[in-house]
C-alpha cells in the first residue's frame, strides 16, 4: 500500500505534520471534531490548518440538495441525544444556537494573521456557539471575540464584510470541492480525507502508525 506524503513544516528544528480541518461553524459535529483534534494535535504534534466553508454548497456540488439535519423531525430527535452523548464523552458543554447563521464567523476564519490566532479564534466561536447556545450572527459574538483577540472591533466588522474577505471564504469553499469535500468535519492527513467525528479514531490510528 502507498503511504501518503505528509504536509509538514519545520519549527525551531522539529518536523511537525500538518493536518487540514474543514469546516462550518454551523455544524455541531464539526464543534466535537474540534475539541478532538485539539487534544491530537497536543498529543502528536500537529499542526492544523482551518478551513472555514460554505457546507451547503459543498453539499448541492455533489448534487446533495435534500433537506437537513434539522427539517428531519425523527432523526433531529435521535441526534440531539447521540450529540449529548458526544459532548459527555469528550467533557465539553453543549447548547443549541439560536440560529445557524454561521457565513460571517465562517468569513472571520480569514482575518487572523498567524496560525496560533486562527486556532484561538475557532476555538473562541465554536465554544461560544455550541457550548454557550450563543446566535453566530450576533453583535454579542462579534464584541466576545474582539475583546478575547484583543482586536479593534471596527477593524474585524470591516474585514467581515469586505471584498476582499468574501473573496477568500469563495475560494476557500472552491478549493475545498476541488478537493471532493462533500461534508464536514473533515479532515485530510497528507491525500487521506476522513469525514464526520466519528471516524476520528481512525485518523488516530493513523498518526500513531506513521508518526
Amino acid at each position: 500500500m502507498r503511504v501518503p506524503i505528509l504536509a509538514t513544516v519545520t519549527v525551531f528544528g522539529a518536523v511537525i505534520v500538518i493536518i487540514d480541518f474543514y469546516f462550518d461553524f454551523l455544524s455541531p459535529f464539526s464543534y466535537l471534531a474540534n475539541q478532538r483534534l485539539a487534544s491530537l494535535s497536543q498529543e502528536y504534534s500537529l499542526s492544523i490548518r482551518y478551513h472555514a466553508i460554505d457546507l451547503a454548497r459543498a453539499k448541492i456540488a455533489i448534487g446533495n440538495v435534500g433537506p437537513s439535519n434539522r427539517d428531519l423531525k425523527v432523526k433531529m430527535e435521535y441526534l440531539k441525544v447521540d450529540l449529548q452523548r458526544w459532548a459527555k464523552l469528550y467533557g465539553i458543554p453543549f447548547v443549541f444556537p439560536a440560529n445557524y447563521n454561521s457565513r460571517k464567523m465562517n468569513i472571520g476564519v480569514y482575518h487572523p494573521s498567524d496560525v496560533s490566532e486562527t486556532a484561538a479564534y475557532v476555538n473562541i466561536v465554536f465554544n461560544a456557539i455550541w457550548g454557550k447556545g450563543m446566535a453566530p450572527d450576533s453583535e454579542s459574538l462579534v464584541a466576545l471575540v474582539s475583546e478575547k483577540l484583543a482586536w479593534d472591533r471596527i477593524a474585524f466588522e470591516k474585514f467581515l464584510s469586505s471584498e476582499v474577505a468574501e473573496k477568500k471564504y469563495d475560494e476557500q469553499t472552491e478549493a475545498a470541492i476541488e478537493r471532493k469535500v462533500f461534508g464536514v468535519p473533515t479532515i485530510f492527513l497528507g491525500e487521506e480525507m476522513w469525514w464526520g467525528n466519528d471516524r476520528l479514531f481512525m485518523l488516530e490510528n493513523a498518526l500513531a502508525q506513521r508518526l
